[in-house]
C-alpha cells in the first residue's frame, strides 16, 4: 500500500502550540502512533517535506520507530535534520521532487504546491504539503480548482499519513466545506 503525508514536523515546539498539543512529546506520540497504526514495514510511505524541525531528539530517534518503506520529498525544514542521518539507511529515495507510477496511475509529490507537474494532462496527480491547513494566501483560491492537486499535510488528513483515494476524498470535502462556506479551501 502506497501512503502520503507531509508536514509532521516532528520535534517543533512553534507548530505543537498552533496544533494545540499541551507538549511536543504529545505531538510526537500521537503522529507516530497514527503513522504506525495504518502503515506496515511493507507499505510505502510519500513524504512530502517537512518530517522534522527544531527538534531536540536526534533524527534516528523518528526514523527508527516510523514503520515502512520512506520516500522523501524533501521540504524548507528538512535540511538541518538531514545533514545528521546517512539517508541511504533510512529512505528508499530522496528528492525535491518525486515522481511515481502504481496500476497505471501518475504522481508528483513536491513539498510545494505546483501550477503544473508531469503528465498532469493525462490524468497525473499532485500531492503536495507546506500549505498546513492555511487559506488566507492569494494563490489559495485558484490551489483548489486545480484538478487532482491535493494537500498531504497532517493538518487537514487527521494526523497519518493517507492513501491517494483517501487523499482525493478529503480534498472534495474540503472543497465542498468552503464552497459552501464562500471560503478558499486547504
Amino acid at each position: 500500500m502506497d501512503y502520503f503525508i507531509a508536514d509532521t514536523h516532528f520535534g517543533h515546539d512553534k507548530v505543537r502550540a498552533q496544533r494545540g498539543f499541551a507538549s511536543v512529546e504529545e505531538m510526537d506520540e500521537l503522529l507516530i502512533t497514527r503513522w504506525n497504526a495504518r502503515v506496515t514495514d511493507a507499505d510505502d510511505v510519500f513524504i512530502v517535506g517537512d518530517l522534522m524541525c527544531h527538534n531536540v531528539l536526534p533524527a534516528e530517534t523518528y526514523l527508527r520507530r516510523l514503520r515502512g518503506r520512506k520516500h522523501l520529498a524533501v521540504g524548507n525544514h528538512d535540511r538541518v535534520w538531514m545533514r545528521s542521518v546517512k539517508l541511504s539507511e533510512w529512505f528508499v529515495e530522496v528528492a525535491f521532487v518525486l515522481e511515481g507510477e502504481r496500476k497505471g496511475t501518475y504522481f508528483t509529490c513536491s513539498h510545494y504546491p505546483m501550477m503544473d507537474w508531469f503528465r498532469r494532462r493525462h490524468g497525473a496527480h499532485l500531492i503536495y504539503g507546506h500549505i498546513h491547513a492555511t487559506t488566507g494566501e492569494p494563490y489559495y483560491p485558484f490551489l483548489q480548482t486545480v484538478p487532482r492537486a491535493y494537500n498531504a499535510g497532517v493538518d487537514v488528513n487527521n494526523f497519518h499519513p493517507v492513501t491517494l483515494s483517501e487523499l482525493m476524498a478529503n480534498t472534495a470535502r474540503h472543497r465542498a466545506r468552503a464552497a459552501e462556506k464562500g471560503t478558499p479551501a486547504p
